[in-house]
């Protein structure tokens, strides 16, 4: 009633009336979320290539591998040298402590060119102790094709740290492994093509046919009607334009626009070995009753000395290991769990169950087999 006496004293006339109505519902409503199709689709064909290398890393302070262990360091180092013109005599034993083996891989970016500089990763593959402070040396970086696309080279970076001394030794983080930041110059480019018979192909990063649909529309108002079109739930085919110069401003407007995108299948994710549980916002749950209690089995062990009651008896000392097992057990109590609406009503819920994470995984999968869970369960 207030309203409707607020609208009548107003001189407003009726399109001003419908444009202030549809403002406040606009004000009302939440805002759809929307994501650029270059975060939710990428092109088909602009993809990295997988490139991988042996090596030999040198100048480490005494912690590179055992020859004798590690026998392919030794040759690898003979064939080297031997191309560098140095000879080393049949049967030779090196005890070399500075030289490493390792392998090198390195991903090349898609529209890469000749003397690019790329990323490459260094990891030990003998029995070194630490790669920290060591050089690798030039080392091919060949593709799937075994051809020779980057030649890798330069100074480690390792980031653990460690020392040893007098039998004891203390690490932080990994050493066997390091990165070399523009560690390789690219030597030969890879074909790229995008465009197959005029049209440009978009690969969505997740399979849902409402984003696909929405992403058609999209492209459709920007550009015309017949633009865009769905294959399938993953897959979209634009039409490009024929003029090379025209495709890459095409495909840039193509990546910015505007995508509505649905709210998430919802999913719970488990990770059995640590006991950690993700879910997303459009998890719910049904009014449930849940029932749980805590059993746990505690084994000790204690070191006893038996000795003889008389010094000259003729006993022996005896060591004997005691052992005992206790079980705890607390019982469940009856808990109900009412519907819940969002993710925030999802965490209250089981958090006023008093569970830890080990005891959300028996719960959430009873609840997903009682069919109180609304979201798709899974276990990595």
């Amino acid at each position: 009633m207030i309203a409707k006496a607020v609208f009548s004293r107003l001189p407003l006339s009726a399109a001003l009336a419908k444009a202030a109505l549809a403002s406040l519902l606009f004000l009302v409503q939440p805002a759809a979320q929307a994501e650029r199709i270059k975060d939710l689709a990428s092109i088909q064909g602009v993809r990295d290539n997988q490139l991988i290398g042996y090596g030999l890393v040198v100048g480490l302070d005494g912690s590179g591998d055992q020859v004798r262990q590690a026998p392919f360091t030794q040759q690898s180092l003979t064939n080297m040298l031997s191309q560098l013109g140095v000879t080393i005599p049949q049967g030779s034993n090196m005890q070399l402590r500075n030289v490493a083996a390792v392998m090198v891989t390195a991903r090349l970016p898609a529209f890469a060119r000749p003397g690019q500089a790329v990323d490459v990763v260094v990891s030990s593959m003998g029995n070194a102790k630490s790669l920290r402070g060591g050089t690798l040396l030039m080392t091919p970086m060949k593709g799937a094709n075994g051809q020779v696309y980057a030649i890798a080279q330069g100074n480690l970076l390792v980031g653990g740290a460690g020392a040893e001394a007098g039998g004891s030794s203390v690490q932080v983080n990994q050493l066997n492994g390091g990165t070399i930041p523009s560690g390789a110059i690219v030597e030969q480019s890879v074909p790229t093509t995008f465009v197959y018979d005029g049209a440009v192909t978009l690969e969505l990063n997740s399979t849902d046919f409402g984003t696909a649909q929405n992403m058609v529309s999209a492209i459709n108002q920007r550009f015309g009607p017949n633009t865009a079109v769905a294959l399938d739930g993953r897959v979209v085919r634009v039409q490009a334009p024929l003029d090379m110069q025209a495709q890459t401003a095409f495909l840039s407007q193509i990546e910015n626009l505007n995508v509505q995108v649905p709210p998430a299948r919802a999913r719970v994710v488990i990770n059995a070995r640590t006991g950690s549980v993700v879910m997303n916002r459009t998890v719910t749950i049904d009014e449930a009753a849940i029932a749980y209690g805590n059993l746990s089995v505690v084994i000790s062990s204690q070191t006893g000395v038996s000795q003889p009651d008389t010094p000259f008896a003729g006993g022996q000392t005896v060591v004997a290991d005691q052992t005992s097992i206790e079980m705890r057990s607390q019982d469940g109590s009856l808990q109900r769990v009412t519907t819940s609406t969002n993710l925030a009503e999802v965490v209250r819920a089981l958090n006023a169950l008093g569970a830890t994470p080990q005891d959300l995984l028996s719960i959430l999968q009873n609840l997903k087999s009682a069919g109180a869970l609304r979201a798709d369960l899974e276990i990595i």
